[in-house]
């Protein structure tokens, strides 16, 4: 594969997305080849049937290797679950010399991503916040700058060893290798946010079919991430079970046809659906689909915004209104449906809410118009380049290795 191509994989638990691009200047992306197959052995992000992935993933690669007309050898893999965790820790370091070096740098990081972890538990991504010299705190880069104590806050992303390994050994099944693992918020939220929401405060939340990735960035940084295994899928079941549908019609007259809100849909609006047991296809007013979907998606909500309160930035909504003030950003194959925003607006306290489709793409651009491929854009625009235990290396490569990437890294996080 040419090397200034770069190709992410998300893994869902609807469909597995496979994106071929390249970095072009100012942020853009220029998209070359797009593949994607449906998802039968994932659920809530974990494996439950390899053979299964391993052919999905092999039929949604072909079609991305076809159009852009290149061979694939690795790709940077999206990892979302239950079992990802998240916290916030801090770290210092005496500075060596007069002002800040690189090694004061990662020294102090490194200090600060120190914690004992399970022994089932991975470092997915050591991202940093800000840093503070002696009294003077909220620096961005603190490389060259002089003082005597270098601090450091950090937001810490772990996963489940296990869970991930049999991910990567779908991927290395297929005779691929895995240049990066992602969480899936982070990913959304690089192909999505702006440095300005980001700035402001800002909630992600990326709505797939099994799990619901939530990111708060709060002054610019990430300070919390966290997943729900409850999302898209749930609402598939309700119509099933409402209409004694098959999952798969379900899924697809959710998406055709759903809707949060009756004023667009005529009184008189009829739909198909398929039956179970080779019964015969029943009609159904359109408007009663909202009376099944509504109340899940404001259910759906109501557990993002406990989490919310759980973070305690804010313990009403007049607190949170105020930490957010960038609002809720609401992504990924769930946000495909009308009326979502006065829904989730509603949810929120007013807090105000838009629907993150993917920026600053070329190419292939209109073909992925849409929230469902935030998770594999950013993929392709997020490099993990932070300090990870996870990467067990000598202490002198790994010093060497981070001299000649740290300045892009902090200009990356910032």
């Amino acid at each position: 594969m040419e090397s200034n191509y770069t190709v992410g994989l998300d893994i869902g638990s609807h469909k597995i997305v496979v994106l071929i691009g390249e970095q072009l200047a100012d942020e853009q992306i220029n998209i070359v080849g797009i593949g994607e197959a449906s998802s039968k052995g994932v659920d809530k992000g974990a494996v439950t049937d390899l053979d299964t992935v391993v052919i999905a993933i092999k039929k949604a690669l072909k079609r991305a290797e076809e159009m852009a007309d290149c061979q694939v050898s690795s790709v940077s893999l999206s990892i979302s679950g239950s079992h990802i965790e998240s916290l916030n820790e801090s770290g210092t370091w005496a500075i060596h010399a007069d002002e800040v070096s690189a090694f004061d740098i990662e020294s102090v990081i490194h200090n600060a991503c120190s914690i004992k972890l399970r022994d089932d538990q991975r470092l997915l991504h050591v991202i940093p916040q800000q840093y503070s010299i002696d009294s003077q705190s909220g620096i961005n880069n603190p490389l060259g700058l002089s003082g005597v104590k270098l601090k450091a806050d950090v937001h810490l992303i772990t996963c489940h060893n296990d869970l991930v390994k049999n991910l990567e050994k779908a991927v290395e099944r297929c005779n691929l290798n895995v240049d990066q693992l992602t969480f899936s918020g982070v990913a959304s939220s690089t192909a999505i946010l702006s440095d300005d929401e980001k700035e402001l405060g800002v909630c992600m939340v990326d709505i797939g079919g099994g799990t619901m990735d939530i990111s708060v960035y709060l002054a610019g940084a990430l300070r919390h991430s966290s997943v729900l295994d409850y999302a898209g899928n749930s609402v598939t079941n309700d119509i099933a079970i409402a209409f004694s549908a098959p999952p798969a019609s379900a899924e697809e007259v959710k998406i055709k046809y759903g809707s949060l809100s009756r004023d667009n849909i005529r009184s008189d609006e009829m739909i198909e659906l398929p039956s179970v047991g080779g019964r015969a296809s029943r009609s159904l007013e359109r408007h009663t689909l909202v009376d099944v979907i509504e109340p899940r998606y404001s259910e759906l909500l109501g557990l993002v915004k406990k989490e919310l309160y759980k973070l305690g930035c804010a313990f009403d909504a007049d607190g949170l209104k105020q930490q957010l003030a960038a609002g809720i950003v609401i992504t990924g194959g769930g946000a495909q449906i009308s009326g979502l925003v006065e829904v989730a607006e509603q949810v929120f306290d007013n807090i105000q809410v838009r629907i993150g489709i993917p920026r600053n793409v070329q190419g292939l651009a209109n073909d992925i118009a849409s929230p469902a491929y935030s998770t594999a854009l950013g993929l392709l625009r997020y490099k993990n380049d932070e300090y990870s235990e996870g990467q067990e290396e000598p202490e002198e490569n790994r010093f060497s290795q981070f001299l000649s990437k740290v300045k892009s890294w902090i200009k990356k996080e910032y």
